[in-house]
């Protein structure tokens, strides 16, 4: 499945990833000649939650990329469970999808394929240069660069942009269970120090993902803290293996040097406890396939970091939640009581809200659970 490139190429993407892909195809809508190189045998896995968000799918929409609702399982808003409460909300902008992460890979590489990518599957990068990149099979003259290889990326090392303002890393497992649907919300389990979500993939399919600071923590043992949960899955069928990552959270002092850029989980990241990875990455695609059109980094690194502070910031709150259970059951009283906080709250985390009205949701959550 390795190809070849024969020519120079305006931007040689190191990573055929979703963030790789995602900017391969923006590159090429700007009129860029575009090379992916992966040492990888598509379609590539990953532990993730695979619920694309609302504002995900607008972001791949953005991109010319449709994703069929046939593709995986439409979901209709995010319920929070936690110390025998629940709240729910329902997005305001339309339903998400639950996806497999193989099956949104092969809709990315078929439409990169329709735009005119050269695709080099099991192809690694051995080096960059100034003038191009370096395959075991020889070089390749870019004029642009980019690192699209995840959070340990070579790439970032190997243009000196490894220097970070901010770090933590999690760990995440995966496993896919068949099970009768139950809901059409994506589920988000709070236990002591670790949170499940559950996203349902198919009708007969949901996605179990589990998320703590515990890198020996695998489902089957977490499952005790939450026993609902695992009660539904007693009698369900095992639908793959289980499979883990690392989740960084990762701000980064720059995102570019010279020729060579960062997109996706190599540029930085916040905790998958967001569920917003996939939207940043493609945000982000969008973002540098511009700044490359119009030879402009140091714009990709000024807006890079704005398209970072929101997911980070509800990062920071939902990461608080999930230390503290005081807070935590005095924060799900406070939703499951008025439930237009937790409404708005959603509103803040899929983008579907101004600056101003975060700053007024802040303050209204703030006193609720000085007074609840």
């Amino acid at each position: 499945m390795a190809g070849s490139v024969n020519n120079t190429v305006d931007v040689f993407v190191v990573g055929g990833g979703p963030a790789g892909l995602a900017l391969a195809i923006a590159a090429r809508r700007r009129g860029m000649s575009v090379a992916v190189a992966d040492g990888a045998i598509p379609p590539i896995d990953k532990a993730c939650g695979e619920g694309l968000m609302p504002d995900g799918l607008a972001a791949l929409r953005d991109l010319g990329i449709g994703v069929p609702s046939d593709a995986g399982q439409p979901f209709r808003g995010i319920r929070f469970v936690s110390d025998g409460r629940s709240a729910e909300a329902r997005f305001a902008a339309g339903a998400a999808l639950g996806i497999r992460r193989t099956e949104l890979h092969r809709i990315l590489i078929d439409r990169a394929a329709e735009c005119g990518v050269s695709m080099l599957w099991q192809t690694p990068v051995a080096g960059l240069h100034a003038l191009g990149v370096q395959l075991a099979s020889g070089f390749v003259p870019a004029r642009w660069i980019v690192g699209a290889d995840g959070s340990n990326s070579r790439v970032r090392a190997w243009a000196g942009l490894d220097r970070h303002e901010k770090k933590a890393m999690r760990f995440g497992f995966r496993r896919h269970y068949r099970v009768a649907e139950w809901t059409d919300f994506m589920e988000l389990h709070w236990g002591d120090d670790c949170q499940i979500y559950v996203t349902p993939v198919g009708r007969d399919e949901v996605c179990l993902a589990l998320v703590s600071s515990d890198s020996h923590l695998r489902l089957d043992s977490a499952l005790a803290q939450f026993p609902d949960l695992a009660v539904r899955l007693r009698h369900a069928e095992i639908a793959s293996t289980e499979r883990g990552a690392i989740t960084v959270s990762r701000r980064l002092r720059r995102v570019y040097r010279g020729n060579t850029a960062l997109v996706g989980d190599a540029s930085g990241g916040v905790d998958a406890i967001t569920g917003e990875g996939l939207c940043l990455a493609f945000r982000q695609a969008s973002l540098l396939a511009d700044c490359l059109a119009d030879n402009n980094l140091p714009q990709y690194q000024r807006e890079h970091a704005g398209l970072l502070r929101r997911p980070a910031m509800m990062a920071r709150l939902m990461l608080m939640m999930g230390r503290h259970a005081r807070l935590r059951r005095r924060t799900m009283q406070v939703f499951q009581s008025r439930p237009q906080s937790f409404s708005r709250m959603l509103s803040m985390h899929v983008g579907e809200a101004s600056a101003r009205t975060y700053l007024a949701n802040g303050i209204s959550l703030g006193w609720q659970l000085l007074t609840a």
